[in-house]
């Protein structure tokens, strides 16, 4: 079971852990004022060149989960919602508390409404709902990702591919792999 996998978006098991790297969660959370600007652009440089700015937007959040290492901790605040983000997309095979699951729409239904005003807003160059979307955008965002950990520090045991999300194998070959060299174990001495 690859839980949260996004094949349209080529989010794999390897991709979710990358992305749960403080740099690629909070480098990823402050895009959205640069996509509204780059939309807005449009009243300056034409439609043409404000597409190749939100096409460069586009490229930057499909890159950014691929680009930092995976965190060396599990235990952080932005870990454990991107984690739980994973478990709330994998809610149909393994079921989640209604309670919370009702609270995630809710919220992405208001992250989803902030966005669209606040595009709105970029579109018609328009201050006043462009910032109301923002607002509320980052709102619903961050009380959902608080939802997500709490989801997580919830299902977190509920299924063995959850509890392996937060551990690190131990490899005794590591040290020679890094080192080109043979351990006393490895040479028998």
């Amino acid at each position: 079971m690859d839980a949260g996998k996004i094949p349209a978006l080529g989010m794999d098991a390897d991709v979710w852990r990358r992305h749960a790297s403080g740099w690629s969660v909070w480098t990823r959370f402050a895009t959205l004022p640069l996509l509204h600007l780059a939309v807005w652009s449009h009243a300056w440089y034409g439609w043409p060149t404000a597409l190749a700015a939100i096409a460069l937007v586009c490229i930057w959040l499909w890159l950014n989960p691929r680009l930092f290492p995976p965190p060396k901790r599990f235990d952080s605040w932005h870990v454990r919602a991107t984690f739980g983000e994973r478990v709330w997309l994998n809610r149909l095979m393994v079921p989640i508390p209604d309670t919370i699951n009702r609270r995630a729409m809710a919220l992405s239904l208001v992250t989803g409404i902030g966005f669209v005003i606040g595009l709105w807003g970029a579109v018609t160059t328009s201050l006043a709902p462009l910032v109301i979307g923002l607002v509320l955008t980052y709102a619903g965002k961050m009380t959902f990702l608080q939802t997500m950990v709490r989801l997580y520090d919830e299902m977190r045991d509920a299924h063995p591919v959850y509890r392996s999300w937060s551990i690190t194998p131990d490899n005794d070959n590591a040290a020679s792999h890094q080192t080109g060299k043979r351990t006393r174990r490895q040479t028998g001495g």
